[in-house]
């Protein structure tokens, strides 16, 4: 997600994507930022553009259920608090939840970043459960894998647990966030779901397995940001489908790898060799572990009854 400012500096930097886009897809339908808003309309909320498009985006890809999930961002200089931020995209969400038409229902994940202090981990809580009501499902901890003490956050997210919000976290991104001693950590605030779980010994595998956490695959992401040793075939989704465990796959910055929910989906079964009923049963399979609660699943799992009829 994009913050929401300052106004120029996103239309350069938008329009910088945008043309290189263009250069690469010589067919693209999508107008230049610089003329789709204007620089004269300085109320124009590039929060609430970016997130309409976001979502868009995933539902015209086929997506019927998404977490979205963004940092908290203050903008003194607009007088825009971090309160003011996220209201803007729950708004956003809820406009788009309550038209009928809409086949895809989407929720907020707010997320600590790990360059974050303790009381900033708290402040996204504070956010997170004054807005619990209106949309947000859970906390995340995001951020450069390479930064800060896990251990600092243990409180907020015990906090969040406790209220009964869901819990996400990155996990062993890299080798230097995958040491017993943060994974034990973050083991301890009983995780909902595990993100990118690379760097991960047969032991936590085992634990994973046996608490049967959701596991949240980005299989470009990794490739791409050479995360991981070799190429798609050799992507750790190869274990964790064989295990019980319910896994996702994710797109993580879509537009930067360019590589949607669908591609996600074509390029496990390109190099693991997936039938369209494997397929079908992993697209299904993480239904269970979506942080809203038994109407959303309901829903979802009448959709697959009604496709896979």
């Amino acid at each position: 997600m994009s913050s929401a400012a300052p106004v120029d500096a996103d239309r350069t930097c938008l329009h910088d994507i945008w043309e290189t886009r263009r250069q690469q897809e010589p067919g693209l339908q999508l107008e230049d930022p610089l003329i789709a808003i204007p620089s004269e309309k300085v109320d124009y909320d590039v929060q609430t553009v970016s997130t309409q498009r976001v979502l868009e985006d995933f539902q015209a890809d086929g997506v019927v259920y998404i977490e979205l999930r963004t940092t908290p961002r203050a903008t003194p200089s607009q007088n825009v608090s971090k309160d003011d931020y996220v209201k803007t995209v729950l708004d956003v969400l809820r406009e788009h939840n309550e038209q009928e038409s809409n086949t895809m229902r989407a929720f907020l994940i707010l997320s600590i970043d790990r360059r974050n202090t303790a009381a900033e981990a708290q402040e996204v809580v504070d956010l997170a459960l004054k807005h619990q009501s209106a949309g947000v499902v859970g906390v995340d901890l995001c951020g450069d894998p390479a930064k800060g003490d896990v251990s600092v956050y243990r409180d907020a997210f015990a906090r969040a647990k406790a209220a009964g919000l869901k819990i996400t976290l990155h996990f062993a991104e890299i080798a230097e966030s995958g040491t017993d001693e943060e994974l034990n950590t973050l083991l301890s605030w009983h995780p909902d779901r595990l993100g990118h779980v690379i760097h991960v010994n047969s032991s936590f595998q085992e634990r994973i397995e046996k608490a049967n956490i959701g596991v949240e695959l980005c299989m470009s992401c990794n490739v791409h940001a050479k995360l991981i040793t070799g190429t798609y075939s050799d992507h750790h989704f190869g274990f964790w489908r064989q295990t019980g465990v319910p896994v996702a796959l994710c797109t993580d910055d879509v537009g930067v790898f360019c590589s949607p929910l669908s591609q996600e989906y074509y390029l496990a079964a390109k190099h693991f060799g997936l039938s369209r009923s494997e397929l079908k049963e992993l697209a299904q399979r993480p239904i269970s572990t979506i942080f809203t609660g038994p109407e959303e699943r309901a829903r979802l799992n009448d959709i697959f009854r009604r496709w896979l009829d």
